[in-house]
């Protein structure tokens, strides 16, 4: 599909000017949908009721996210409530956010929860991007979990990356052979990865305002995959 640059841009455009340095993750994940990253279905809500008419339209199972500009790492404080299964335990774990939001992040600015619709489990790898002041736009990639968290298996390029940089990125980590198909696993979409790392190549070639992206995790299947996570933070 071609590369909506200037949707991104305007999207962009509209958050610095209101004062803010990152986009909210309903911004994120439609500027994943501009360049061609699939990502889960979500509807953003400001009450119980809203979530559960959201929650019933997407499908069980779902995810609750807090989304606010104040707020980075949502998990950490209990803004984030996986595999949720009926209205009931929407209304339950968006209490839950909500309360979490009061005590631990009291000052924050919520613009709502947003209601995700769950994906099925996979191999989870991370696609991130920053902007260096010496060297430019840097493209990471990994496989996620243990294996970035602990064991530190990335490789980096200097954009632009093209498909060919790509697939030898994706061929440079430890864990490779987990994407080939390990013990009767299937074969992973190592050609939708490689799309994936392309297209946010060219994302931070085209765009300066953006200085640090993180697509963490990525769920990968032998056919496509889906970012479940965005970050973007914007330069100053």
């Amino acid at each position: 599909m071609k590369i909506q640059f200037e949707k991104a841009k305007e999207l962009i455009k509209n958050a610095l000017s209101t004062g803010r340095y990152s986009l909210l993750e309903p911004e994120a994940m439609a500027l994943m949908a501009m360049i061609g990253i699939p990502t889960p279905s979500f509807h953003l809500s400001n009450s119980i009721e809203e979530a559960q008419r959201i929650a019933q339209a997407l499908g069980y199972p779902v995810v609750l996210k807090v989304v606010s500009e104040d707020i980075i790492h949502k998990s950490d404080i209990g803004g984030v409530k996986l595999n949720i299964l009926n209205p009931d335990q929407v209304s339950e774990k968006f209490k839950e956010i909500q309360k979490s939001m009061h005590e631990k992040a009291p000052k924050a600015r919520i613009s709502g929860i947003m209601v995700q619709k769950m994906v099925p489990s996979a191999t989870e790898v991370v696609i991130g991007a920053l902007r260096d002041k010496q060297f430019g736009p840097a493209v990471m990639f990994g496989l996620g979990g243990i294996f970035i968290e602990i064991l530190k298996d990335v490789s980096f390029r200097i954009a632009p990356v093209d498909k060919d940089d790509a697939n030898e990125m994706i061929k440079e980590i430890k864990g490779y052979p987990l994407l080939l198909g390990y013990r009767g696993s299937p074969r992973l979409d190592i050609n939708a990865i490689a799309d994936s790392i392309v297209k946010v190549s060219e994302l931070m070639m085209d765009i300066d305002e953006i200085d640090q992206l993180d697509l963490n995790p990525i769920l990968v299947y032998p056919s496509g995959l889906v970012a479940v996570d965005v970050r973007i933070i914007l330069s100053h």
